[in-house]
C-alpha cells in the first residue's frame, strides 16, 4: 500500500469528549464563562486533538512549499517567474515576511522546493524535494499527470511525518510560486460550484484588464481539462500546482499524526480544499489563519465550514498569516494552562441571581 492511501486510513475524527474534559477547566478559571471568546475555542481544540488535558506546542514549524506554474505564460500574473527561485533565496536568508513573523511566532521555517524550474544548488535549510520543473501550461492541458499530483501530495505526507517523529505539536502552512493564484482560483471555482469571477482576484496587483484576461483563462481550461468535481485528486492534477499538492497533503499527514495545522491564505486553502474533499475528517484538525482579501477564500472556508481567525487584509502568503496565528492559538492555550481557577485563587465562583 503506498503512502497516500495509508495515510488516510489513519485519519480519524476528533473525540469530542476531549472537549468536555476541556470545557470543564475552562469554566472553573477565574473569569465568567466563555469570556476569552475563540481564545477558549483554541484551548479547546488542542486539547481535544493532542488528547492531552495539558498539551504543549513548544515546537512549531511552517512549510513554505515552492514551486512554479506554466499558466504564467497567459500572463496571469504581475511578476515574471524568476521570482520564485529569489524569494527561496530570500527565505533561506532569512529576509522575507514569513522569516520575520515566524522569529516573532517563536516557529521554525522549512522551505520546500517542491516544484520550482531552477537547478538549486544543496542549500542549507531547503529542503529538495522536486516532484516537477513547474507544472505545465494548464491552458493547453493538464497541468500535471495524476501520478505526479499524488506525488506532491505524498512529499507533504512524508514533512508531516518526519516533523511529527520529530516532536512539532503544531504545523503551518505556505507557499511561494508565482501565478499560484490562479490554479487556486480553479480549485475554488470547481470544488466550491462557484463562478470563476466569484472566486479570482488581482493575485499580485494585475490590472482590471488583465483581471478579466485571467478569469477567461480559467474559465477556458476548466472548460478544456474538465476537473471532476467529485475527484479532488483529478482537479489537483489538471487545473492545480505543486505547492498547493504539497500542502494538501501537509493537511492530510498532520491530521493522520493528530497534529493542529494552522492553514495560511489563499493558496494554502486551496491546498486544504483538496485535502478535505479527499478525506473531510481533516477539518477536525485545522485552524483557518485568516481571511485574505482574495475574494474566493472566503467561498473555500464556508466549503470547509472553518472560520478564519484573522482579517488583516493580508495577501501575501508564504505562512504569514499562519504564523500571526500560532500566535493566537499559544495565547489560548496559556490562558488554558497558566491561568488560576476559583480555588486556586480564593475567588468566590457563585452567580447571584
Amino acid at each position: 500500500m503506498r503512502l497516500f492511501e495509508k495515510t488516510l486510513k489513519e485519519i480519524c475524527s476528533v473525540n469530542k469528549e476531549w472537549f468536555e474534559i476541556a470545557q470543564k477547566r475552562l469554566d472553573n478559571l477565574t473569569k465568567p464563562p466563555g469570556s476569552l471568546g475563540r481564545l477558549e475555542e483554541f484551548a479547546r481544540r488542542l486539547v481535544a486533538i493532542s488528547q492531552d488535558k495539558m498539551p504543549s506546542i513548544d515546537k512549531k514549524v511552517v512549510f513554505t512549499f515552492a514551486a512554479d506554474h506554466g499558466i504564467t505564460a497567459e500572463g496571469v500574473s504581475a511578476y515574471p517567474k524568476e521570482v520564485t527561485p529569489q524569494m527561496v533565496f530570500n527565505f533561506l536568508r532569512g529576509g522575507a515576511g514569513i522569516n520575520v513573523l515566524a522569529r516573532h511566532a517563536g516557529a521554525e521555517v522549512v522551505v520546500v522546493d517542491i516544484g520550482v524550474d531552477y537547478d538549486f544548488e544543496k542549500l542549507e535549510g531547503l529542503r529538495a524535494e522536486k516532484v516537477m520543473r513547474g507544472t505545465k501550461n494548464f491552458a493547453k492541458g493538464a497541468a500535471m499527470t495524476r501520478e505526479e499530483a499524488v506525488k506532491c501530495i505524498e512529499v507533504g505526507i512524508s514533512l508531516a511525518e518526519e516533523f511529527a517523529v520529530k516532536g512539532y505539536k503544531l504545523f503551518g502552512t505556505g507557499d511561494m510560486g508565482i501565478g499560484n493564484t490562479t490554479p487556486s482560483s480553479a480549485i475554488a471555482s470547481v470544488l466550491t460550484g462557484r463562478t470563476v469571477a466569484e472566486v479570482t482576484g488581482k493575485g499580485t496587483g494585475i490590472s482590471d484588464d488583465a483581471l478579466q484576461g485571467k478569469i477567461k483563462t480559467i474559465e477556458s481550461a476548466i472548460k478544456l481539462n474538465g476537473p471532476d468535481p467529485k475527484d479532488a485528486l483529478d482537479v489537483l492534477a489538471k487545473v492545480g500546482g505543486a505547492e498547493i499538492g504539497g500542502i494538501a497533503g501537509l493537511v492530510l499527514g498532520a491530521a493522520a499524526n493528530r497534529i493542529p495545522v494552522v492553514v495560511d491564505g489563499f493558496i494554502s486553502t486551496a491546498g486544504a480544499l483538496i485535502a478535505y474533499c479527499i478525506e473531510p475528517k481533516v477539518v477536525d484538525y485545522i485552524f483557518a489563519a485568516h481571511n485574505s482579501v482574495e475574494i474566493g477564500h472566503k467561498a473555500m472556508l464556508e466549503k470547509m465550514g472553518l472560520s478564519p481567525m484573522l482579517d488583516l487584509n493580508l495577501r501575501l502568503g508564504e505562512g504569514t498569516g499562519a504564523a500571526l496565528a500560532m500566535t493566537l492559538i499559544e495565547a489560548g492555550l496559556k490562558i488554558y494552562k497558566e491561568m488560576a481557577t476559583f480555588g486556586e485563587a480564593g475567588v468566590s465562583d457563585e452567580i447571584i441571581n
